[in-house]
């Protein structure tokens, strides 16, 4: 795959893998949840207790089951279905073994705590098929009118070889990439923490697209518009250019967007998975317990109303009407649920949060999937030689478009389009049949002899995040001057820090970590609130693992003043 990472950093076997492992809380949850201690215990005074856990997507069921694994009682609530933005669906009438991916669909190596989950379960992976990627047979990438087919960066024209030395360059030279890179591939915390307080504060009120502007090496506008529409990794960053710089420099050093695999059968498999697992090692629960048989089978319904009553307690309305009471509550989804959905006690956490929550700003997301007779995009043209159809890259309506299939001869998927922000907002109002329509006549542009609609044997599927009543919004991604306030939603663990009467409510989820977008920061903060939770209920982790919260004062996130 062409890579972001500047040819200065070379890697060899030998070295350890990258992970995500900061920049802002350099600590290794992958070395916590493999040590032979555990990742914590309470005192035997509390098993059984319950503690609400208020989404049922992956960082829910992930604080789920660790707690239950504890011997505390998680009660899980849950307004849709299992697995959130891990969402699996199938075509009807088609074989259930083809399916489509509408959140989540690609997985870096580098998200280790979310491996561990995937090997627990005894989850395949794959390589994805990205632009240019090995696992890819060929790419178009096709603007303005002009079509470019390849399989390596060295078969399109120059002037692309051109941008991506021009971003290898503007990282080097902007964010110490190479040097970080290694930081954080040594897991040299002392190092990381000084590159990156040094550049928040250089960069918090900087975009994306000021921050390729300020270098020399994208002083071309027709770069930093190839790059935008085309990019490295994944694809084209342009609906990422309005962002915080910060949050694109946590992608590329942590290399979330390079070496991407699936999940093979679909990434919802893993909540469900959880779901249904027996741990063999767990606290006063009898073995052959699980999340499910806890809750006889299904989640808890939509939370309506959370409110703080007496003792500091989380009062819990769901919407059958049920009210139960928690001294320790977990909540997962989307923050801005807490605005709108669910009737809120402003006494559930201090003012600069709820003003931190209010901030948050989401990225739009659309995608539609067809299901196909078999991959005829590996036929081959008998004038060039060349694969039927490629994946691709494209200014027009689609932005991407993706083949997925399992081999020769069997059914397989299209992803018709995947995209995002504005491009994602041109779809909204139109209906499944009128989104295929349309992006049919854009691919038919690009393949001119190319009949993709008499391949297609079943009715396209499609999800528009931002429109769905439980999310609004594929995944959060900070703008410029938000730092301060993702700070204080990521550290909300630590409620040692917080006034007595606004403890024990706890965030997490993918809008509250670092890593927008990648569920290993859905993983990362479930464990965090874990770790919150056992606190709580005065528990402790083993002296040989310490957790995130016993480490915080070492490895704390930059704190910026506020006067």
């Amino acid at each position: 795959m062409t890579s972001t990472v500047p040819n200065a950093v070379q890697h060899t076997d030998a070295q350890p893998p990258i992970t995500m492992f900061g920049p802002d809380f350099p600590y290794a949850y992958d070395d916590f949840l493999a040590h032979p201690a555990g990742i914590g215990q309470i005192p035997a005074t509390e098993h059984g207790a319950e503690v609400a856990v208020i989404g049922g997507g992956l960082s829910g069921i992930v604080t789920a089951y660790e707690l239950m694994k504890m011997g505390l009682r998680p009660v899980v609530y849950e307004a849709d279905r299992i697995g959130g933005r891990l969402r699996t669906v199938g075509f009807e009438g088609c074989d259930p073994a083809l399916t489509a991916e509408m959140g989540a669909m690609r997985f870096p190596p580098s998200s280790t705590a979310l491996q561990h989950y995937i090997d627990l379960v005894g989850l395949e992976t794959k390589p994805f098929p990205n632009p240019l990627s090995p696992a890819t047979p060929s790419t178009v990438v096709d603007l303005k009118g002009e079509s470019h087919y390849a399989r390596t960066i060295d078969d399109l024209p120059p002037v692309y070889r051109e941008v991506m030395d021009a971003w290898n360059s503007c990282l080097e030279e902007g964010a110490d990439f190479s040097d970080m890179n290694r930081a954080m591939r040594e897991r040299d915390v002392p190092r990381i923490r000084e590159i990156w307080a040094k550049l928040v504060e250089k960069l918090d009120d900087q975009t994306f697209y000021g921050f390729l502007c300020a270098s020399d090496s994208f002083s071309s506008f027709r770069h930093r518009e190839i790059f935008g529409q085309v990019g490295f990794g994944t694809g084209g960053w342009d609906t990422d250019f309005p962002n915080s710089i910060l949050e694109i420099l946590r992608v590329v050093y942590t290399e979330a967007d390079d070496h991407h695999r699936g999940i093979v059968g679909g990434s919802q498999q893993l909540p469900l998975r959880l779901w249904e697992r027996e741990p063999q090692k767990l606290v006063h629960w009898p073995l052959g317990t699980s999340l499910s048989s806890l809750h006889d089978g299904q989640p808890r319904g939509a939370v309506t109303r959370l409110d703080r009553t007496a003792g500091n307690r989380v009062t819990v309305t769901d919407a059958t009407g049920d009210i139960r009471t928690y001294r320790a509550a977990v909540f997962t989804g989307q923050s801005w649920l807490l605005l709108s959905k669910i009737a809120c006690d402003d006494a559930l956490f201090p003012i600069d949060h709820w003003t931190a929550m209010e901030r948050t700003h989401y990225m739009e997301s659309s995608k539609l999937f067809v299901p196909v007779d078999r991959p005829f995009w590996l036929d081959k043209d008998a004038t060039t030689g060349r694969d039927t159809m490629s994946m691709t890259l494209t200014d027009r309506m689609t932005r991407g478009t993706y083949l997925l299939d399992d081999g020769p001869g069997k059914p397989a998927v299209i992803c018709l389009s995947y995209t995002w922000c504005d491009d994602s907002l041109k779809w909204l109002p139109l209906s499944p049949k009128e989104r295929m329509d349309v992006m049919l006549k854009s691919l038919g542009e690009i393949y001119p002899g190319v009949d993709i609609r008499k391949h297609v044997i079943g009715n396209p599927v499609t999800v528009s995040w931002e429109n769905e009543p439980y999310f609004m919004g594929a995944f959060k991604a900070n703008l410029p001057g938000h730092y301060r306030y993702q700070r204080r939603l990521f550290t909300h663990f630590m409620q040692d820090r917080l006034p007595a009467d606004k403890r024990g409510l706890f965030l997490a989820g993918d809008d509250i970590s670092w890593t927008a977008g990648w569920a290993e920061g859905a993983v990362q903060t479930a464990l965090n609130a874990v770790w919150g939770v056992m606190a709580q209920f005065g528990g402790a982790t083993d002296p040989t693992n310490p957790g995130p919260g016993d480490v915080f004062d070492d490895i704390a996130p930059v704190e910026l003043p506020e006067g």
